[in-house]
């Protein structure tokens, strides 16, 4: 009986996948897929968000998948449907698969999902090489959807939300059916293997649609701010120490690697950015032996302001003011600069798996650092500082530790971000940048471990896809993490 009150909801998914879309074609050209009335002579050769909404009514077919279905379903139909309204053209498909993905949405039931047994490691292998196979297909999709600018196609913004909803629908299907949870029991079981196998993918990012010289870029930024947002993870996330100033550390890193660029090699740059930020973590520590709370978000918040006034400023000649720093050269290896191609692989590729590496390393840190003696101080101040203290923590040596080890990850992060940018300046590390790189701890996933490079790789893709709708990328920003804080108040990645 439940199977057949999906039927009509999942009809009317296929037929609004199946009529024409905008009733004109537009100045920018047809709608994608062709699917105008000017320019509908093949109705049953569907591509792009017209096939998701083919495969999605498909699947709403299925137990357990309406919900998630008709939810991807309604997020593909309204973002389409309100972008045609906006350019003045009225769609005919969008309203029916709107009404199917409400029907489905109402009529389907959440259901606890199925737990899977654990199977031997003839399956676990091939089944998590698949699995982050899959995972690596997704980010190149998600990166590629819509194109990378309006020039080249101006209907981008709209494919990629529309991606978005049909990947929100994908992964809400699969964790219905437990696959989620079960995937990541394997993966916590087979942690090495994992962690390679995921190394590898990463690793083959180029070679994928993505492999462009723009979004090696913008990896490798996103790398960076992932590798300080793990920092920051451990100081929030497991100490539970709001820091509001935390981007100051980047920096420091970031202006003392570059004053050392052209006199020592790279290495010993990056190191020595992060000693220096490191020994600043111990110095805006020491204060939190006093002070918890507010009051502690008020002294890292006057750190911060300090580090950016000073930087502003030209402190000691040491930031370069309002001129910056430029000229800061870029990272070789054996003679290979890392701003050029290397073969067949875009510029900027060096750049990228460098970006890789230390986010792995830091994740390894972060990793070893929570299931050891340590972190399981860092959590018991988290959840009482009082009651810690009274079970024999030494409270003020691990607050100390986890700024420490929070700013020296920061200050490595920010050598490698002077190096790639050819230039540093104080605008980089002002309040904001604190803000953004808390909301990717929170987001991701306070105190786990892939949370912090999740919500730093969302704060960072969205606003660059989103540059499509101008004046409303702001909003449509705010909306989304609205969104995912009322879906997932624990984070994309909870623990």
């Amino acid at each position: 009986m439940r199977s057949v009150r999906r039927v009509p909801g999942a009809v009317l998914v296929l037929a609004g996948a199946l009529s024409p879309w905008a009733s004109v074609v537009l100045p920018g050209g047809a709608y994608p897929d062709l699917a105008t009335l000017h320019l509908f002579d093949a109705p049953h050769l569907v591509t792009g968000f017209r096939l998701h909404l083919v495969l999605l009514g498909l699947a709403a077919l299925l137990p357990r998948a309406a919900r998630p279905a008709g939810a991807g379903v309604l997020i593909i139909a309204f973002v389409h449907t309100a972008f045609l309204a906006a350019l003045g053209a009225v769609s005919f498909g969008g309203p029916v698969a709107l009404a199917g993905g409400a029907l489905l949405v109402w009529q389907g039931r959440r259901e606890p999902a199925p737990r899977w047994p654990l199977p031997g490691r003839a399956v676990v292998w091939p089944a998590l090489a698949a699995a982050f196979a899959g995972l690596l297909w997704l980010v190149s999709a998600t990166l590629t959807a819509g194109g990378q600018s309006r020039a080249t196609n101006p209907h981008g913004g709209a494919e990629f939300l529309a991606f978005l909803g049909f990947a929100v629908a994908l992964l809400g299907i699969l964790s219905a059916y437990g696959v989620l949870a079960w995937l990541s029991a394997l993966a916590e079981r087979h942690r090495t293997f994992s962690v390679a196998v995921l190394l590898g993918c990463a690793m083959l990012l180029p070679l994928t649609g993505a492999g462009t010289g723009y979004w090696m870029t913008v990896a490798s930024t996103i790398g960076v701010y992932a590798a300080t947002a793990i920092g920051l993870n451990i100081v929030v996330g497991l100490a539970g120490l709001l820091d509001l100033g935390y981007v100051a550390f980047l920096g420091i890193g970031a202006f003392t690697a570059a004053n050392l660029a052209h006199t020592v090699p790279f290495p010993v740059a990056a190191l020595a950015g992060a000693v220096a930020a490191g020994l600043l973590g111990v110095v805006v520590g020491a204060p939190t032996l006093r002070v918890r709370g507010d009051y502690l978000a008020i002294v890292t918040l006057a750190f911060g302001e300090i580090f950016f006034r000073a930087a502003q400023n030209d402190l000691g000649g040491l930031t370069g003011g309002a001129n910056s720093i430029p000229g800061i050269p870029p990272i070789t290896l054996f003679g290979q600069a890392f701003d050029r191609p290397v073969g067949a692989l875009p510029a900027g590729f060096l750049y990228y798996a460098l970006t890789v590496l230390m986010v792995a390393g830091a994740m390894a840190v972060l990793a070893n650092l929570k299931h050891s003696r340590t972190g399981r101080a860092w959590l018991a101040i988290s959840a009482d500082e009082d009651v810690a203290r009274a079970m024999g923590v030494h409270t003020g040596r691990a607050k100390i530790l986890a700024f420490l080890v929070g700013a020296t990850l920061a200050g490595l992060a920010g050598a490698v971000f002077a190096h790639k940018l050819g230039t540093v300046g104080y605008e980089s590390f002002d309040f904001s940048e604190s803000v953004t790189l808390l909301a990717a701890v929170i987001l991701g996933g306070m105190g786990t471990v892939p949370g912090a490079v999740v919500g730093a790789s969302l704060l960072f893709v969205l606003p660059e896809k989103l540059r499509e709708f101008s004046d409303y990328r702001l909003m449509l920003f705010g909306l989304a993490l609205i969104l995912i804080m009322r879906l997932r108040p624990k984070g994309l990645v909870s623990s």
